[in-house]
């Protein structure tokens, strides 16, 4: 029990010191619970709602503590304000331009078969497709997948356009 009082006595000191840290912000409560919460942030009618009782008279005591030290970069950051390489940024970009155009050529593929597969919305019924509703039900999703598909060529140009030649 001697622990538990020793806590409370220790919360009830950083409570104080950080009410007397603040200036003078009003009183500061001591409300009932489990573990018991001390508080300079309610009004006196919260206060009295939740049972809380002011706290006056106890000494102020003012703990410091140590301040985190800055955490070092990772290995091979860079530092923020540092400029990269003329050189090495035309090569990035020279690399981006290539990766994005051999995406975009794969992409327009796609979408060609897709296409062709679709036949403007008359596809060819397939043999599990006795079920009429089968067969519309895939010809939705070939007009969805037709549709994502031109909406990721679109975005790929955009991209490529971005990207410096």
């Amino acid at each position: 029990m001697s622990r538990r009082r020793s806590a409370g006595l220790a919360l009830l000191l950083l409570a104080s010191a950080a009410a007397h840290a603040q200036g003078d912000s009003g009183p500061v409560y001591r409300c009932p619970g489990n573990p018991e919460s001390y508080t300079n942030m309610l009004t006196p009618q919260q206060a009295k709602d939740r049972g809380c009782r002011t706290i006056e008279g106890s000494p102020i005591t003012i703990v410091q503590t140590r301040r985190p030290t800055p955490a070092a970069p990772a290995s091979g950051a860079r530092p923020a304000d540092s400029r990269v390489d003329p050189a090495e940024q035309r090569a990035r970009d020279s690399d981006a331009r290539r990766i994005l155009q051999d995406e975009l050529q794969r992409e327009e593929l796609r979408l060609a078969e897709l296409r062709k597969e679709y036949k403007d919305g008359q596809p060819e019924r397939r043999g599990d497709e006795r079920n009429y509703q089968k067969y519309l039900d895939r010809t939705a999703s070939l007009k969805a997948q037709i549709e994502r598909k031109e909406e990721d060529v679109a975005a790929i140009r955009r991209e490529l356009s971005k990207v410096s030649p």
